[in-house]
């Protein structure tokens, strides 16, 4: 299974859904906030499921839920953007989130930085941003690899 994993849009979709066409074979798209409204613009374009939580800057949408817990050929994902657990400052917060719910992987967003690291069996994956990076970053779009045994992600710098 291939995860395309995308935050930060904040309105800017052009280059994210130039990024997505590009990839074969997605067969699910997530999105981690600031602006969940976009992803309405990403489905007109491209056609494949996608899944969304809100962010920082979604406060007026009451529709999205800020986590969610989906699990997809047995592996347990958290999504959140990443703000409410500080993940500006480091990741013991999320960190803990992921282990208390035992969580094979962890999607988050917020620093519009990526971010791809294994811990204690656990993937913490940050896409970054595909519209505004931070610190000198390119902009970014994160992959999720799933199969019956393994999980792995990729950061795509465009």
């Amino acid at each position: 299974m291939k995860i395309a994993v995308i935050s930060d849009t904040h309105g800017y979709v052009e280059h994210c859904i130039d990024a997505l066409v590009k990839i074969d074979d997605i067969d699910l798209i997530i999105h981690l906030g600031d602006y969940s409204k976009d992803v309405k613009a990403i489905r007109k374009a491209i056609d494949t499921t996608i899944i969304n939580v809100k962010g920082n800057c979604d406060a007026y949408d009451f529709e999205t839920p800020d986590d969610e817990i989906i699990e997809l050929k047995g592996k347990k994902i958290f999504l959140t953007h990443g703000d409410l657990y500080r993940v500006k400052y480091g990741l013991n917060d999320i960190y803990y989130k992921a282990k208390e719910i035992n969580a094979d992987v962890a999607l988050f967003g917020h620093s519009h930085t990526s971010t791809l690291i294994e811990y204690e069996g656990i993937l913490f994956l940050n896409p970054g941003s595909p519209s505004l990076p931070r610190a000198g970053t390119s902009k970014s779009i994160g992959l999720l690899y799933i199969d019956d045994n393994n999980v792995r992600g990729e950061i795509i710098n465009f």
